[in-house]
């Protein structure tokens, strides 16, 4: 039985790779801010809840008591502002939770984990290209996908992967934040707003949290034993 890390477990992303690998018979452990959330997320599937804050170098080290075989870096959060408009505290934040978080997730996981091990970081397409009013979003997921890219080469011989899976806009509840906020910002109802958010992709609507769990559980997998250091875009086309 594999031992199962992922962070921001109580939505979203998060609690679909969370329920999909406690379903197929992984010993899950979720961590986040709400221990509510993340007992949302258990469901009664048997799952170890703890609370985190992923930009807090000793509450990440606490959530390693002991070696994973896989361990998901998801925990992100994004705000859209014109960059013009942008106090530096909200840069800060955002790299903090997004890249910061995902560095100290990471170096905590290498203390222990084996060969075989599995480091998956959730990034998003605004890592691999450019976007309107989400600069310190794009800025810090570039960052995670750097990261990852780097990570992979020092750990490749030690027969662990480091990959990143870089979603569109996913139908999540950050998802959902970013639709309001178009029709706000815009005065447009929120199909208009969808519309115009999954514009960029050839299928024209938004990703599925399985979708997403898909391209996780497959980084995870022995079948992608040789997939290293590799951004595996779930866009529809749009990348």
């Amino acid at each position: 039985m594999r031992q199962v890390l992922i962070t921001g477990g109580g939505s979203g992303i998060g609690r679909g790779i969370a329920r999909a690998m406690a379903d197929a018979g992984d010993a899950v452990t979720i961590a986040g801010r709400r221990m509510d959330a993340l007992q949302e997320t258990d469901g009664g599937r048997g799952m170890t809840c703890l609370t985190c804050d992923v930009t807090d170098e000793a509450s990440v080290a606490a959530l390693f008591s002991k070696p994973y075989d896989v361990v998901v870096a998801n925990a992100g959060a994004g705000k859209s502002m014109k960059m013009r408009d942008m106090p530096l505290d909200v840069f800060k934040g955002t790299v903090d939770v997004n890249l910061t978080g995902t560095f100290l997730t990471f170096r905590a996981a290498l203390q222990t984990m084996t060969r075989g091990g599995r480091l998956i970081a959730i990034a998003s397409t605004a890592g691999l290209q450019g976007g309107p009013n989400i600069s310190a979003y794009v800025a810090a997921k570039h960052g995670v996908i750097g990261l990852v890219r780097a990570l992979a080469t020092e750990v490749a011989r030690d027969g662990i992967t480091c990959n990143a899976v870089c979603p569109g806009f996913v139908d999540t509840p950050m998802g959902e934040a970013a639709v309001q906020g178009v029709a706000a910002r815009f005065k447009i109802s929120e199909e208009e707003a969808t519309a115009r958010i999954t514009s960029g992709n050839p299928m024209r609507r938004m990703i599925t949290v399985d979708e997403v769990v898909a391209a996780v559980t497959f980084l995870a997998s022995e079948g992608a034993s040789m997939v290293n250091g590799h951004t595996l875009s779930v866009s529809g086309g749009e990348i």
